[in-house]
């Protein structure tokens, strides 16, 4: 029989990185897309390196920005395997600073990326998934999607954006037999703070973070499992749960965690 396979974006790097070599572990063939050609080609030896058996992975290098990129990427995977049964709509950018002084060109990268990037794979995705009959689509967003983010406002919506759609796509595929998984992961250990857009991109710690090989496995589980919705941890269910009961506190904390130090107000002492 042939082994299933999996479309990645955004995997040179973080989640997306992990999850290609954990797929491949699991038996899966890979396609890994993301823009940056020479952390692809390291991605391919590392899992031409994993003990046997394990699937194979193929590097397309493309920008999910452009819905030619990704549908020639989705080509070159069935020319390879032959089939594709999975997709992991996982690139994604972030962004810190305000909304109104906010420069312009991150706002729009950020909601090409994450917006637009999710909607063209699963527009070229889905008619190869078609050819076998069914298939399944993970949206990887973010427990940021169900609350107020101050000074990240513009990820949290592209989030929120990508977890509506997946109810909808949900609903829209079930009688093609296409399951669809949204997944509301928490804070992870990645790069992906380091290439937060934006001009103050600190973001605060003191909350608790899993490792991008975690959040991998869960999509590998959730791949196996086709669940409606994925919520890794205990305490990520408690953050969109205060965002359902108390949304103000909530809104309050993440804007503690995301507040640019040049914007919070001096604090005097009195003598």
């Amino acid at each position: 029989m042939k082994r299933l396979v999996v479309f990645i974006t955004g995997a040179s790097s973080g989640i997306g990185r992990a999850a290609a070599i954990a797929f491949a572990r699991a038996g899966y063939d890979v396609c890994g897309m993301a823009r940056r050609a020479e952390r692809l080609e390291k991605l391919q030896d590392e899992v031409a390196g994993l003990p046997s058996p394990h699937g194979e992975f193929l590097a397309a290098v493309g920008d999910v920005r452009e819905s030619a990129g990704v549908e020639a990427a989705v080509e070159r995977t069935l020319a390879r395997f032959g089939r594709l049964d999975v997709l992991v709509a996982n690139a994604g950018i972030g962004q810190h600073g305000a909304v109104v002084e906010a420069d312009w060109d991150h706002i729009e990268t950020v909601l090409r990326t994450n917006i637009d990037g999710v909607l063209h794979s699963a527009r070229a995705c889905v008619p190869a998934m078609r050819i076998r009959g069914g298939g399944h689509i993970l949206i990887v967003s973010s427990i940021v999607a169900c609350i107020h983010t101050p000074y990240t406002a513009t990820y949290s919506a592209s989030k929120a954006f990508v977890s509506s759609l997946a109810g909808s796509l949900r609903l829209e595929l079930e009688d093609e037999n296409i399951a669809v998984t949204d997944m509301l992961l928490g804070r992870t250990f990645t790069e992906f703070n380091q290439h937060r857009l934006g001009s103050d991109a600190e973001v605060r710690g003191g909350l608790p973070t899993m490792s991008a090989e975690e959040a991998a496995a869960a999509i590998v589980r959730a791949a196996e499992r086709k669940p409606r919705r994925v919520i890794l941890r205990f305490f990520d269910r408690l953050i969109l749960a205060g965002g359902v009961i108390a949304p103000g506190i909530m809104a309050r904390l993440a804007k503690r965690q995301y507040e640019p130090a040049e914007v919070k107000p001096k604090q005097s002492c009195e003598m």
